[in-house]
């Protein structure tokens, strides 16, 4: 799975288990609704800070978030052992 879809799951994984709609995470997170459905669906690649704001309003670690979250250096897709 590629970063950016695996975060964008790990994400709705986390707001579901909050009982957050993208609605209110969005708010809490400061950002428009549709881009968490962006990021939910791995379209968007989001800035460290609201990975933050993101954590903070999910109330959970970057790890938690970025679990199970692969890439490679060179560039090439991270491929499961």
């Amino acid at each position: 799975m590629e970063p950016l879809e695996q975060f964008g799951m790990n994400l709705k994984v986390l707001r579901v288990k909050r009982k957050l709609s993208q609605e209110l995470l969005a708010a809490e997170a400061g950002i428009d609704r549709s881009y968490v459905g962006d990021l939910e669906r791995g379209e968007r690649n989001p800035s460290l800070l609201l990975l933050v704001r993101l954590c903070q309003a999910l109330e959970c670690t970057l790890q938690e978030l970025a679990d199970n979250v692969h890439v490679r250096l060179d560039g090439e897709p991270h491929q499961e052992s």
